[in-house]
């Protein structure tokens, strides 16, 4: 855990702890998909990037990195901590000239801080920043108010904090995901646990998927649930198709199947979840380990982690009708992977997708390139990060032909505590 968190999530240590040691995952009852073999017999295509390691725009005692894109470039967000309470948000913007100098967003003392969920920045079509964090609200719960803000001044000055969530409850309303509507609004999705706040002594009261909408004036124009049970402690993503929103969240059966499902926002509603792919992962706590999806028209990839006999592994699929449906899934690691996904289309309609691979005792960041037929390249390395909650979640974003790459590092000092850093690299994509 991080100098100065308060908290992370009551499930995060025990699966953790699962998943750092995959092969006795005692908590994990799955089954094998059908999609288990699924490689290709044929050689991988030729792909090959150098990767770069950067000097990245974060100062020392960073954590928690997240990066965003835009048409201006690519956003690196972070937070850094000062004594043992006191938190900052700060981001950095990577144009043609190289890393903006760093600003700062808000600063608290009472934020929620989660490895699995860091906050966001994110530059909308209009050229307005969008961030968030999470504010604390009952330790007893875990609970956390989703705080967002935005500015119209490059991050100069930014407007008070408000929520999307206005249930009054101290329950956990985290793992955000945002998105443009049309009109020029914005929307929000989280995991939101207002049931169980609102019955504390009810440890199976259901955690839901909402969401929320905001016109150009940032006036709440909507909020609803998307998916009354889902997983409590998994991030969301989403993103925009040509025929809409879609929404990627780990749902929760009652039966405990806690597999990724997807929604779209068609004709002014949500869609019914529906599985993007039967894992039939069981289990009975949380994995901590969200999916991720990205889109252009009606082109759409996943990317998620799941556990097959014992194992952990990352897969990814496409859709060629806006989430609707979806391929066959795609094996991503070789040997076995905590998971903590990311995933960026490119121009040709294949894409490149990140996951933590775990092999005798050490986490590596990779990606590879993949296409819908199931094709893929050999893995390439981006970095040596730690197995545990230290390293956080790395993540990629695209600019251009850059893929950018962001991760924290950690070291231990004479004294035995331990430093946070993060850390970004640079690949720059084959020429077409």
């Amino acid at each position: 855990m991080l100098p100065g968190m308060p908290m992370n999530r009551t499930h995060v240590s025990t699966v953790l702890f699962i998943a750092v040691t995959i092969a006795t995952a005692a908590c994990s009852r799955s089954e094998p998909g059908s999609a288990a073999n699924n490689t290709p017999a044929a050689a991988p295509p030729a792909w090959t990037v150098t990767v770069t390691p950067g000097t990245g725009p974060a100062g020392p005692n960073s954590s928690l990195p997240q990066l965003t894109s835009s048409d201006r470039g690519v956003i690196a967000s972070w937070i850094e901590q000062s004594g043992q309470s006191t938190t900052t948000l700060k981001f950095s913007e990577r144009t043609a000239a190289g890393w903006s100098a760093p600003m700062t967003i808000a600063s608290g003392n009472n934020w929620f801080l989660s490895y699995a969920d860091p906050p966001n920045v994110l530059r909308r079509s209009d050229g307005t920043l969008v961030a968030n964090w999470l504010v604390s609200t009952n330790p007893l719960l875990e609970g956390s108010d989703l705080n967002i803000t935005y500015s119209k001044d490059d991050g100069k000055t930014w407007a008070k904090p408000f929520l999307p969530h206005h249930d009054g409850t101290k329950g956990q309303h985290a793992f955000p995901s945002f998105f443009e509507m049309p009109g020029n609004g914005l929307g929000v999705v989280w995991v939101d646990a207002r049931a169980q706040a609102a019955n504390p002594e009810d440890l199976e009261a259901s955690y839901a998927v909402r969401y929320a909408a905001f016109d150009s004036s940032w006036k709440r124009t909507a909020e609803g649930e998307i998916d009354k049970k889902t997983c409590e402690c998994c991030s969301t993503s989403a993103a925009v198709t040509s025929d809409g929103v879609i929404t990627v969240f780990r749902d929760r059966s009652d039966k405990e199947i806690r597999d990724i499902a997807a929604s779209r926002f068609e004709n002014g509603k949500w869609t019914e979840p529906a599985i993007v792919h039967a894992d039939n992962f069981e289990t009975y706590s949380c994995p901590v380990n969200g999916p991720m999806v990205r889109a252009r028209d009606k082109q759409a990839v996943v990317a998620w982690f799941t556990v097959k006999n014992d194992m952990g592994q990352a897969w990814a699929a496409f859709s060629n009708d806006a989430g609707r449906t979806w391929g066959t899934p795609i094996r991503l690691d070789d040997a076995a992977s905590l998971g903590r996904v990311d995933v960026q289309l490119l121009d040709d309609g294949s894409a490149v997708a990140s996951w933590v691979e775990y092999a005798d005792k050490k986490g590596q960041f990779r990606m590879r390139r993949i296409e819908a037929s199931g094709m893929k390249s050999a893995p390439v390395n981006v970095a040596g990060v730690e197995g545990s909650s230290s390293s956080g979640f790395p993540r990629m974003a695209r600019q251009g032909q850059d893929l950018v790459f962001a991760w924290t590092e950690s070291a231990v000092k004479a004294d035995n505590s331990s430093t946070f850093q993060v850390q970004t690299a640079i690949a720059t994509l084959p020429a077409k």
